[in-house]
């Protein structure tokens, strides 16, 4: 098989990594080297074959763009050529140059989907460049579709693993708060039945909790709840707002404040009061 490989005149800028790859296929060698003559100005890097079995050939080991093929060629007509073309490599563009106008054959194909163009010989040297260019402009469309449908997949992949992520990561932390909230729940009821009076502080010294000791202890107990304790129950702590031993009804009370969050996320501290000199 004689399969030549040539590289155009430079003249258009082509990225290296994706050439603009032109096959000739035609059994008259002078016909070949007309065309690539012609076409060299056009930066195409150019394969040729002499006939469709040697075209299907060069198409198996090359990535082709664009195949301009004669019709009438020994062992197997241009037209049959283009449709195996099409059915082996369908992302190519196809154009027929022939000298017979076979019409029916010629009309078929075209129906077929297999012939892009079809042209006569002798050809007019710039009408041909400007199909062969129309025929470009047309596979870097197809290329440019086909690489951003694949982005577009890659994207909705990744999507669908961060939103998968996503879900799954709620799911952990729904799971979490549950567990929390009954956690919490038990340390409240754990709590309200101390005989030890108990009074939860939040982060900003506001009363969140008052078990049932204190609210016993307290005349206004459950009034207490959303008020700064240092305000409130002034007699718990010193002028600075640190704890101290309070007369309460007459009784005197250790006050002591347990900062929270220690050995949990819990944030704030509890306040306990016992009975000073109780066991004396």
């Amino acid at each position: 098989m004689d399969v030549h490989d040539e590289h155009g005149m430079p003249g258009t800028v082509v990225p290296a990594t994706q050439p603009r790859t032109l096959l000739l296929v035609d059994d008259e060698p002078n016909i070949l080297a007309s065309l690539k003559r012609l076409l060299r100005r056009d930066a195409y890097h150019i394969l040729t074959a002499n006939s469709g079995q040697e075209g299907l050939d060069v198409l198996a080991g090359h990535a082709v763009d664009v195949i301009v093929s004669d019709q009438r060629m020994p062992g197997m007509l241009g037209a049959d050529f283009l449709r195996k073309a099409k059915l082996l490599y369908p992302q190519t563009i196809r154009i027929m140059l022939s000298g017979y106008t076979e019409l029916q054959a010629v009309t078929d194909a075209v129906n077929e989907g297999a012939i892009f163009k079809f042209l006569t010989k002798p050809w007019e040297d710039h009408q041909l460049r400007e199909h062969i260019a129309e025929a470009f402009r047309l596979k870097g469309i197809d290329d440019d579709n086909v690489r951003l449908n694949a982005q577009l997949r890659d994207a909705n992949h990744a999507l669908a693993a961060a939103n998968a992520a996503m879900q799954a990561l709620l799911r952990q932390q729904q799971h979490q708060i549950s567990r929390d909230e009954v956690s919490l729940g038990i340390a409240r009821e754990l709590l309200q039945f101390l005989p030890l009076p108990v009074i939860g502080l939040d982060e900003d010294g506001m009363i969140a909790f008052i078990n049932a000791a204190a609210e016993n202890l307290f005349e206004r107990g459950a009034a207490l709840l959303g008020n700064e304790a240092v305000l409130v129950l002034p007699q718990l702590f010193d002028g600075q707002g640190a704890p101290c031993l309070a007369a309460i009804d007459g009784q005197p009370y250790a006050v002591a404040v347990h900062p929270m969050g220690l050995h949990s996320r819990s944030r704030g501290s509890l306040v306990t009061l016992s009975r000073h000199g109780a066991d004396t």
